[in-house]
This record gives structure tokens, C-alpha cells and sequence, in this order.
């Protein structure tokens, strides 16, 4: 999972959040539960000191002292119940203190004597063990007069064992509940942000070529689907704009192909004619040359817009690539063996795919025309087209000057050409790349290069194979 991702992010806020708020509410539920124990034993204790009074020293010298004990001993049972029970006659002496509890946790004898006192009072022992034994002292008064001192107490331990199991299980749900959150919020998450990546597959797949395409909108009535219909009014808008800029290139084009053709006219009838001084023909013959080149520039400014439009990519058929790979480099030879370079060519086994000949011929061409233009004299060009996979595999490598390396990500944009004065001379437009990306791109193919600098260039281009 991407830590970065709009989706984890939302996770991991969403399970600290919950985290947090569990963390507290365990620590709210901790103090609220310590407070109501203690409250509880509080209230137990005092209510059996009250009923000790109230009921067995009220008429202790009619019962006598025995009965007293005997009637503690079987009602409240404090070494059963781990209580503490002591009742302090006036001048001091003990008539009744519990023994030791059954679970040892503190000594009877070791609670200190007090004096009877005229209010009720709470105190806390510290044990030898460690602990605390909570004690609740109230004077009582029987019908002749004379005053005791009932204690009843309780070891704190009691509390201190629930508030354990409490934090024990807090312990334990707290990871279980998070971590269910965790899986629970990844999925709500998941299927909450999945438009999202549907628009973003969608996107990725438009190019100028299919701007029809919109990207799917989900009816939720949320900003996803708003977003969906904003981004496709956005596709509109652009698909309106790039047809408005290919009919604009295509009709300028096409208008500007009769003005240049009367104008070579002209200029080829004033470059015959004999009365023209060998000055001037030297001029007329450059503005040929430039006229040439303009015409050159023309055809392929309308070939691009004719490509992108998708008008000229109807013709389809099969084909082996392989033999219209070798059959093309071997026109192309003669421009080679001009400049002394060694040309090459390794096709292998039949490579059929289905496109129009002449657009793949094009490819090969423009490809191997840049490697003869950009390679001096003594280098070499190596040409292979073999099938990889289900792709069918063009590769054009050379020795020539290579491409630096902050070009490129611009090479096989239009008219950028590296070295424009060279271009210019070589009689480059700056078209060709873009012209073969164009034709890639229509057949569902690629074109990458990889170069440095003075040491060549390889371009390698990716068609798919036909289907058996």
C-alpha cells in the first residue's frame, strides 16, 4: 500500500481517530467505575456498621456479649467475605474483632485501636503486604448510655482486582477493535475511492486521438460524481479546441499548396528564361530551394493533420513487416553507399501485422533517412525487425552524433530538431519523428530512443503482431 495515497492516508486517520477516542472513553470508563467500587464499599460498609449497632449492641446488656459475637460471626461472616468487623467498648477494650480472612490479605490485629469518637469517620491502613484496608468507624450509643465504637472494613484490594480485569480487557478489545476498523475503513475506503481510479484508468487511455472518450460517472449525487461531469465537460471542451486547431491546419495547408505551386511555376520559367543575368539565377535558385523546402513542409503539416484525425488510417491489411522492412532498407541504400556507410539489415522469420503498408513504410523510412542524414562518413546503420512477444519489434541503430541527453524528451516533437542550424542544412523540418510517432500511436504502437551524445542513437519502435 502506498503510504502517500489518498487512501491510506484516510485509513490511518480514520484508525487514530478511533484509536484516540477508545483510549480516552477506556480511561473515562476507568476513573468512573474506580469512583462508583469505591462508593459501593463505602455504602456496604457503612450500612454494616449501622445494622451491627442497630440490631446486636442495641440491647447488648439484656443479650449479653456472646450473643453479640455469635450473631457477628453467623450474619456477616467477615472471614468468609474478607471483611473487617471490630466493636470497642468505652473504656478501650475489645468486645468483638474478626480473625484473619480465609485469603490472608491482611492481619486484624495489626489495625490500629481507635477511641470512639462522636462523628463517623473514614480512614485508610497501610497493610505490612502493601495494600490498604478501607475502615469505617461510627460511634453507637445503646439505651443505657454507654458508647461503642463499631469498625467495619474492607481490604481496597477488591477495587483494585475489578479496575485489573477492566484494564486487562481494555487491553485486549482495544488492538481487536482498531485493527477490525483498520480492515473495515480499508474497504469502506477501498470501495468509496474506486470511481476515483476508474477516472484516473480513463484518463490515462485518452490521448488527441480518442477525446471522445469520457470518463464514467458514478450517480452518487457526492463530489465524485461532480468531479466526473467537470472532467468530461473539460474533455468536450478540449476535443472542440484540438478539431477546431486540425481542420484550421489541415485547411491553411491545403490553401497554401496552390500559391506555392504557381510560385515554383514562376520562378522555374524566370530560372529558364535566357535573359536572366547568372546573379540573378543564383537567387531564383536558392528561392527555389526554399520554395522545395516549404512544400516539403506543407505536405507533411497536412499529412499530421490528416493522421490525427484519424482520415488516412482506414486502409488496413496483412502484412509481413519483415519483408517490407528489408525491401525498404534496400531502396534507402543507395543513399548510404553515397556517404560510404555500412548498412545492415536482420529480419528473421515472417512478422505479420495488420496496418496500411504505406504508413508502416514511412516509419521504416523517415527512421533510416535520419540515421543515413546524422551519421558521417565510415559509420554504420543496423536495421532488424523480429517479433517479441506479441509485438513486432523495429529497431534502427547508428553510429552517428547521437542525441543529448536533455533532448530527449522533446525529439519527436514537432519541428524541434537538437541542432537546428545542421537541420536546416541537411534539409531536416523537424516533422519526421512526430509524423512516425503519429503512425505508432494510430496502430496502437510506440516509438522510444535511446542515445547519448556522440555516441549514436537507437530507435525502436512497437507494433502489435496480428491476431491468429
Amino acid at each position: 500500500m502506498k503510504t502517500r495515497s489518498i487512501r491510506f492516508r484516510l485509513t490511518a486517520w480514520y484508525a487514530g481517530l478511533l484509536g484516540a477516542i477508545l483510549v480516552l472513553f477506556g480511561i473515562f470508563i476507568y476513573f468512573t467505575l474506580d469512583r462508583f467500587l469505591e462508593a459501593g464499599l463505602r455504602d456496604t460498609l457503612a450500612k454494616e456498621a449501622q445494622t451491627i449497632g442497630e440490631t446486636l449492641l442495641h440491647d447488648v446488656v439484656q443479650n449479653g456479649d456472646d450473643y453479640v459475637v455469635d450473631e457477628i460471626e453467623e450474619h456477616f461472616a467477615p472471614r468468609i467475605m474478607g471483611r473487617f468487623v471490630r466493636v470497642t467498648r468505652p473504656d478501650g477494650t475489645v468486645l468483638y474483632q474478626s480473625g484473619a480472612p480465609h485469603s490472608g490479605q491482611f492481619d486484624p490485629v495489626a489495625v490500629t485501636v481507635q477511641q470512639p469518637e462522636a462523628f463517623p469517620s473514614w480512614r485508610e491502613e497501610h497493610l505490612p503486604t502493601g495494600g490498604e484496608l478501607l475502615v469505617y468507624g461510627v460511634p453507637y450509643v445503646e439505651r443505657t448510655g454507654t458508647k461503642y465504637l463499631i469498625e467495619a472494613g474492607a481490604p481496597h484490594e477488591q477495587v483494585e482486582r475489578v479496575l485489573h480485569g477492566l484494564v486487562l480487557s481494555l487491553g485486549i478489545a482495544l488492538p481487536v477493535i482498531v485493527a477490525i476498523a483498520i480492515g473495515g475503513g480499508y474497504v469502506f475506503m477501498r470501495n468509496a475511492l474506486k470511481p476515483l481510479d476508474e477516472v484516473a484508468t480513463t484518463a490515462e487511455r485518452i490521448t488527441s486521438r480518442n477525446l471522445n472518450e469520457r470518463v464514467p460517472i458514478s450517480p452518487t449525487g457526492d463530489e465524485l460524481e461532480k468531479l466526473s461531469v467537470s472532467l468530461n465537460r473539460m474533455m468536450a471542451r478540449l476535443e472542440e479546441s484540438f478539431h477546431h486547431i486540425n481542420r484550421f491546419s489541415a485547411d491553411a495547408s491545403h490553401e497554401i499548396r496552390t500559391p506555392l505551386a504557381i510560385i515554383r511555376g514562376e520562378l522555374e520559367d524566370a530560372f529558364q528564361s535566357p535573359h536572366v543575368s547568372p546573379e540573378l539565377k543564383q537567387t531564383i535558385g536558392s528561392a527555389l530551394e526554399e520554395t522545395e523546402r516549404l512544400s516539403r513542409i506543407v505536405e507533411q503539416l497536412l499529412e499530421m493533420s490528416r493522421l490525427e484525425a484519424g482520415e488516412t488510417l482506414f486502409e488496413r491489411s496483412r502484412f509481413d513487416f519483415a519483408e517490407l522492412t528489408k525491401a525498404t532498407v534496400d531502396q534507402l541504400r543507395p543513399l548510404a553507399e553515397d556517404k560510404k556507410l555500412k548498412l545492415s539489415v536482420d529480419v528473421g522469420k515472417p512478422v505479420e501485422i495488420e496496418a496500411d503498408p504505406i504508413r508502416v513504410k514511412q516509419i521504416v523510412v523517415n527512421l533510416v533517412d535520419n540515421a543515413i542524414k546524422y551519421t558521417s562518413a565510415g559509420g554504420s546503420i543496423s536495421v532488424s525487425a523480429l517479433p517479441v512477444g506479441r509485438m513486432a519489434i523495429l529497431e534502427v541503430a547508428d553510429t552517428g552524433i547521437g542525441i543529448p541527453e536533455e533532448a530527449l524528451s522533446q525529439i519527436f516533437d514537432r519541428f524541434y530538431r537538437v541542432d537546428k542550424g545542421r537541420s536546416r542544412q541537411l534539409g531536416g523540418t523537424g516533422l519526421g519523428l512526430a509524423i512516425v510517432k503519429s503512425i505508432c500511436a494510430a496502430y496502437g504502437g510506440t516509438v522510444t530512443v535511446k542515445s547519448a551524445e556522440g555516441q549514436g542513437a537507437v530507435f525502436r519502435v512497437e507494433l502489435p503482431l496480428a491476431s491468429s
